[in-house]
């Protein structure tokens, strides 16, 4: 087993300095959007919170690897190169949606701020970008489950009930919304304990019962919610709503309830794709 020593190779490899200018770009951003103040919506504070956490997230991954610790982890628990990929596929997502977002939101023709912002949460996400094509192409890298089919489903699955947790809107009041957010959360925080119990290969195999089992029962239960929530949304929020004639993308309630509405669809779609996938037993949680 490895002993724990310092590898300046970590931060002087492409590896390495990728992840300095993606930990650069992403505190960056986060300055510029805070000195740049905005109230407290929900898609503001999101973008703030991605933009915080994917700095941290990878430089803890660099600091783990320049120590070699991730070695040890290896040894002990885990498939590091796995959860590395996993991770720059997920800071992907997130901060892609962070640029869009913004840019939808709050770049305005005169507010060259806004514009900053957008265009340094861009270089942010192409950075990530960069990496997840890196990590995939790359044939040495292992992906066991993070990386491959099986846990980019629920990689997508937590990213877009994230987008429709910072949407909703419009639903005090209205008891048949209120179930649908009920839907929404309920597998929501069983996704992660579903990727770290698969991505800690020895807890699973220590484990007196089959996880995929239950990962089918949740996943049919998944569908059953989204399914609920994917007929009454649209219902109860554009019965006798029609859409105004004047409806701009950063404060028009009936766009954000349609976003809503839009990745309720898109995430019943995944839950029935990881399913079917989980069912037939095709992923095998290798990569093809």
């Amino acid at each position: 087993m490895d002993k724990i020593k310092f590898t300046p190779s970590a931060l002087t490899s492409t590896r390495g300095a990728l992840h300095m200018l993606q930990v650069i770009m992403c505190v960056l951003t986060f300055i510029v959007s805070s000195i740049w103040s905005q109230p407290n919506h929900t898609y503001w504070v999101y973008c703030m919170v991605i933009w915080a956490l994917c700095p941290l997230l990878t430089l803890f991954i660099t600091v783990i690897e320049m120590l070699l610790i991730h070695k040890l982890i290896l040894y002990m628990c885990m498939d590091w190169d796995d959860f590395t990929t996993g991770m720059a596929m997920m800071s992907s997502l997130t901060t892609f949606s962070c640029a869009v977002i913004y840019g939808n939101f709050y770049a305005r023709r005169r507010l060259i701020w806004g514009w900053g912002v957008t265009i340094l949460a861009v270089i942010s996400s192409l950075l990530y970008c960069i990496e997840t094509f890196r990590d995939k192409r790359d044939a040495t890298r292992s992906a066991t489950y993070v990386a491959a089919l099986p846990g980019f489903l629920k990689i997508l699955e937590a990213f877009v009930s994230c987008i429709i947790f910072v949407s909703l809107i419009g639903y005090v009041g209205k008891p048949a919304l209120q179930w649908c957010i009920v839907a929404y959360a309920i597998p929501f925080p069983i996704i992660p304990i579903i990727i770290i119990t698969n991505i800690m290969t020895k807890l699973k195999k220590c484990l007196p019962f089959s996880i995929d089992k239950l990962v089918i029962i949740f996943l049919v239960i998944s569908v059953l919610l989204y399914a609920s929530a994917a007929i009454l949304w649209p219902i109860y929020s554009f019965r006798d709503n029609p859409k105004p004639k004047d409806c701009p993308g950063n404060s028009c309630i009936w766009s954000i309830q349609f976003i809503v509405t839009f990745m309720t669809y898109v995430n019943l779609l995944l839950f029935i794709l990881d399913l079917v996938f989980t069912c037939l037993g095709i992923c095998g949680f290798k990569r093809s």
